[in-house]
């Protein structure tokens, strides 16, 4: 893997309608320098996208060689138009989207997008829907997760609901496979638990997203028929970089680039303003964690914006 291109661009702040216009500007520039990287034999350009907000949220788009769109999550409610501006610069279709969890900073943008498109087609949504009991678990959240689900059904777009691990996709350049679903028999932590895991690769790099993962989630993958597949050459931090998976977990697996879908309060512990590493979150520790492993290369959307990867 010794091209790799990693693009800056502009911070993205204001109304929505400012929102819509940069991020255009940004993915076409990214979608043409997207080109060159596929003359050079890569099967996908991803991108890591940050908070517009500064809040906590997860949000990835993939471009293929042969010209498919995906995306998995897609951020929190207020991201919509972001996101929206992004994927109509490249296309206006999306061919298939992932959904990691139903918690809204992932789930959130996509049940705006379903309440109105304006013109942006989506072909196929993937996720791995909780239980009834399960959504029950989560007082905050299970409004939005009813909400989203409700679209899901009512929806003329195909959903799939994911129930199996192993599963495999190939988008002409990207292959995908499922290596964890929805655990209805881990309650504690129940909508992070039962985030998907998925591995994607193409004959040059492989990274496998984690979502919000706590430790049993991790834990069941490591000890399964998959746990091979959790190498890689880009690991996304579980559950943004703080209180995911396990210190066990991540000594346990190889890999050598962290990807962090991180606001700048939650990578400097700093939720309440009083300074670094002054509140409860674990980012630190996570971060001790990857210097005694021995990485290296992070990718923080909060320090670096619009990351993007060939």
């Amino acid at each position: 893997m010794k091209r790799r291109k990693f693009i800056q661009v502009l911070t993205l702040a204001g109304v929505s309608a400012v929102f819509a216009e940069k991020s255009m500007i940004a993915a076409d520039f990214a979608r043409r320098e997207s080109q060159k990287a596929f003359k050079a034999k890569a099967g996908f350009s991803a991108w890591q996208l940050p908070s517009q907000l500064n809040t906590i949220g997860n949000s990835y788009v993939f471009l293929t060689r042969s010209g498919k769109v995906i995306v998995m999550d897609g951020g929190k409610k207020a991201e919509a138009p972001f996101l929206r501006g992004f994927l109509a610069a490249l296309g206006g279709k999306v061919d298939a989207w992932f959904i990691s969890h139903p918690h809204t900073d992932h789930i959130g943008a996509l049940t705006e997008i379903l309440k109105e498109p304006s013109g942006l087609e989506i072909s196929h949504i993937f996720h791995s829907r909780l239980s009834d009991e399960m959504i029950e678990m989560d007082t905050i959240d299970r409004d939005n997760c009813k909400e989203a689900y409700a679209l899901l059904d009512s929806s003329h777009i195909p959903v799939t609901d994911i129930r199996q691990t192993g599963g495999e996709y190939d988008f002409g350049g990207m292959k995908l496979k499922v290596l964890g679903v929805a655990n209805d028999e881990i309650h504690n932590n129940a909508y992070n638990n039962s985030s998907m895991i998925l591995r994607v690769w193409d004959r040059k790099k492989s990274i496998v997203f984690l979502g919000d993962a706590g430790i049993e989630c991790g834990d069941k993958v490591l000890n399964g028929p998959y746990r091979h597949l959790l190498d890689c050459d880009y690991l996304q931090m579980a559950h943004h970089g703080q209180r995911g998976c396990s210190e066990q977990f991540y000594k346990s697996i190889k890999f050598r680039v962290c990807l962090w879908p991180t606001p700048l309060w939650v990578w400097n512990n700093d939720r309440s303003g009083k300074g670094i590493n002054t509140g409860t979150l674990e980012t630190f520790e996570t971060r001790r964690w990857m210097d005694e492993i021995g990485i290296t290369e992070h990718h923080v959307s909060c320090l670096e914006g619009v990351w993007r990867l060939d």
